[in-house]
């Protein structure tokens, strides 16, 4: 009797990288043409562009037909699951649903490809007719500006560049992108460069390089109210207990007098004691701090820009991989040092933000803290609930 012969291997199954991947393969396997319409209108669409033209045009975006397969023509476009691996001669252009429907189509043989190639591609007509239909669909999807919780499922899940990666993830929830990718795209290259050059004045890399040094030493933001809580937590120490308002805000104003500060800046750490008050108690009231808990550092909104400025950099192509990886690894450590927990962490990094810029209205500012908060603490997939902090 001869041997049973061995099953045939069987090929492994397609893991999409992301959930917008996934439903989009989903609603294929499904037949579901309105379905895959739906996930297209929601889902960020990059176009891929050889650096150089950008760079020499960066307003104009040039999306060349190119040939498939079985001699199909296409314009290809990718989803951010999609995107290959840093390159630093090609970028990308983020665009919508809306857009591709209004590109001048002038040939409608020629099809729009959505991750051609891929065991998850999609092909589809673009008539005026169907290109009509994309616009309804893309007018139909609600859409918000952020606060979506992202991540790669072949991004870094573990270790020290997953954990100094989850230290950026308040602005990462805020901005709709994953949490856990170092790659191509963050935003789209000139979306990049503009946001860039108008928020932070940084053109090239020393100038990158400069502001993310300053925020890895802590020095990007104001040095007051680091100081004002280091006093309280000495007046802790050395009582036993938290001292009272009165008593840590006359200190704090007492200490910096004694160091040669002015009469305005007196004032205003005496100021800055009572905000900072005001602010815990609204955390303690949305649930960013315990009853009886306080905020004892802020420099953690400088540590979770590090990160982000990192991956900015990274998309824009003013630095490197292992440069933008070894920065985000270093914020995390710093940040481990810092803190005792993720809680701790994402109350100093509220803090640190409100301070600098919301004035005490509770605006969009401290919205963003909460929801971010609350998210991370919460949600079963959130690093914070999966790589521990010690």
């Amino acid at each position: 009797m001869s041997p049973r012969r061995p099953p045939a291997p069987q090929s492994a199954p397609w893991i999409p990288p992301s959930e917008t991947e996934q439903l989009l393969y989903e609603a294929g396997q499904r037949g579901d043409f309105a379905g895959q319409l739906r996930v297209l209108a929601g889902a960020e669409l990059f176009i891929a562009a050889p650096k150089a033209e950008v760079d020499a045009d960066p307003d104009t975006v040039w999306w060349r037909p190119q040939q498939a397969a079985k001699g199909l023509v296409v314009r290809p476009v990718l989803t951010r699951g999609m995107l290959p691996p840093w390159h630093p001669e090609w970028v990308f252009h983020q665009v919508t649903l809306r857009w591709v429907a209004e590109f001048t189509w002038r040939d409608p043989r020629v099809l729009l490809s959505v991750n051609g190639g891929t065991p998850g591609q999609l092909l589809l007509p673009t008539t005026p007719e169907h290109r009509a239909g994309w616009l309804r669909v893309y007018a139909e999807k609600e859409r918000g500006s952020g606060d979506r919780f992202v991540a790669l499922r072949h991004g870094p899940l573990h270790g020290p560049l997953a954990f100094g990666l989850a230290c950026g993830t308040h602005l990462a929830f805020g901005n709709g992108v994953p949490w856990n990718d170092v790659g191509s795209a963050y935003t789209g290259y000139s979306d990049e460069l503009e946001t860039l050059r108008d928020s932070w004045d940084i053109t090239d890399h020393d100038g990158w390089r400069k502001e993310l040094d300053a925020l890895l030493d802590g020095r990007n933001s104001p040095p007051e109210p680091d100081f004002a809580l280091r006093v309280r937590e000495q007046l802790r120490a050395a009582r036993g207990a938290v001292p009272s308002p009165d008593e840590w805000r006359e200190t704090a104003a007492g200490h910096a007098q004694d160091l040669g500060a002015s009469p305005v800046t007196v004032r205003h750490i005496e100021e800055l004691v009572r905000r900072i008050l005001r602010y815990e108690a609204r955390f303690r009231a949305d649930g960013l701090l315990p009853p009886d808990g306080r905020v004892g550092k802020t420099v953690a909104y400088d540590y979770g820009r590090a990160v982000n400025l990192a991956r900015w950099g990274l998309s824009a192509r003013f630095c490197a991989p292992p440069e933008a990886e070894q920065a985000i690894v270093h914020a995390g450590a710093l940040a481990r040092s810092a803190y005792g927990s993720w809680q701790e962490y994402s109350t100093g990094y509220a803090l640190g933000r409100v301070l600098r810029f919301d004035g005490e209205e509770y605006g969009r500012f401290h919205e963003q803290n909460v929801a971010a908060h609350r998210v991370l603490t919460e949600h079963e997939g959130s690093p914070w609930r999966n790589i521990p902090w010690r």
